[in-house]
């Protein structure tokens, strides 16, 4: 299979489009946690989200029967991407400003290949790993700055330990949804029941964790919410997972460099992130190892 180019407006749009939006939910989330537990603020969204990929799957006229491997694999994206993904996210985003978790969660790059390398056989290059490497040191340095600027009772250890599992729930879930069985299925009809799945994870957890449901008057927080579900859920998803399974894992999460110069310009504009030199390399550092990644070719398999 040859190269598909990045600059191709097919694939350039779309990646485009995704990285837009995503980069503007990290601080939305924001508004989300707080005066509501994560829990549920991760449940209502999918609740909005779930019927509205159903809706959009029968206006597309795709079939909704997935068979037994078909649910399998729904169970497993809907386990990782939609629950423990963002039950993860939101509670990052208590400990450390929405910029840096983005900044964390860019690096989904890395485990994204590695996965895609032992699961599906997708080849590793030299330039990708270097570019890791440079990304990496360069987070490294942000989670230092973070940690000195800190408040004494922050809990940035355990921000850092939550976004990084919040990556890997993602990446497991980008990799595994382009299997052979997901490939065989229609896109929006898979991360529909996917969905579903992760829905009533995140309720289930919702009321283990935190009780009765909270719902707060604020219009601003339902207007946040519907927003994540339609488009940061409905809308970006299945253009997400197309690319992944278009350019391959790790080539698709490079849409992480955009997302980051979003994030990290909305959280200093609207929370106050304070730069220092320290953090102007780290940030530096991680972008350019970002793009040192982006350049690499996907070798034909």
């Amino acid at each position: 299979m040859s190269e598909v180019s990045m600059l191709r407006p097919a694939v350039a749009l779309p990646f485009l489009l995704v990285s837009l939006i995503w980069g503007s939910t990290w601080w939305v989330i924001t508004g989300q946690i707080g005066d509501v537990p994560a829990s549920w603020s991760v449940a209502y969204r999918f609740l909005l989200a779930t019927p509205a990929m159903f809706l959009v799957a029968l206006a597309m006229r795709r079939s909704l029967k997935l068979g037994r491997d078909g649910h399998i694999l729904a169970f497993l994206v809907g386990l990782t991407q939609f629950c423990g993904n963002y039950n993860f996210v939101y509670r990052a985003e208590l400990h450390l400003t929405s910029g840096i978790v983005a900044v964390m969660i860019s690096l989904m790059l890395v485990p994204n290949a590695v996965f895609a390398r032992m699961l599906l056989g997708q080849p590793i290059t030299r330039r990708f790993a270097l570019g890791s490497v440079i990304a990496i040191a360069g987070i490294g340095i942000l989670l230092l700055h973070e940690a000195r600027e800190a408040p004494v009772q922050g809990k940035v250890v355990l921000g850092v330990v939550l976004a990084l599992l919040a990556m890997l729930a993602a990446s497991i879930s980008n990799v595994i949804q382009a299997n052979e069985t997901g490939r065989r299925l229609p896109m929006v009809s898979l991360l529909a029941w996917a969905m579903l799945y992760g829905t009533l994870c995140n309720v289930a957890i919702a009321l283990w964790q935190a009780g009765a449901p909270v719902l707060p008057r604020a219009p601003g927080y339902w207007l946040g919410t519907a927003y994540l579900a339609v488009f940061g859920s409905v809308v970006t998803f299945p253009i997400y997972y197309n690319l992944i399974r278009q350019l391959g894992a790790g080539r698709a999460a490079y849409n992480g460099v955009a997302v980051v110069v979003i994030a990290m310009l909305l959280s200093t504009v609207l929370e106050g992130y304070r730069w220092s030199l320290l953090a102007g390399l780290g940030a530096g550092l991680a972008t350019l190892g970002l793009i040192v990644a982006l350049s690499a070719r996907k070798p034909a398999a």
